[in-house]
């Protein structure tokens, strides 16, 4: 699903992205999802970054998946039992 974000940009580079758009016969959305795209990979491999390991970092955990599917049962069970007096 797309999200809309809205950010102010230099004139220039607004008129460089619609001169590609029409050379390109590009959305202008195209262009700039690629763009994006181009500039992460170039920084991962110049700078041996991983975005990955910032943004996917939840399955790093300190209990196994049993046991947390066991502490959400837990919860789940002691709040229905609330409401059953």
């Amino acid at each position: 699903m797309d999200k809309i974000m809205s950010t102010r940009i230099d004139e220039a580079v607004i008129r460089h992205i619609d001169m590609l758009s029409k050379k390109l016969g590009k959305s202008k959305k195209a262009i700039l999802e690629n763009a994006v795209r181009y500039y992460a990979e170039k920084i991962e491999a110049e700078e041996g970054l991983d975005v990955l390991t910032y943004t996917l970092g939840s399955w790093q955990r300190n209990e196994s998946a049993a046991e947390t599917v066991q502490a959400i049962k837990d919860v789940t069970r002691k709040s229905q039992e609330r409401y059953k007096r």
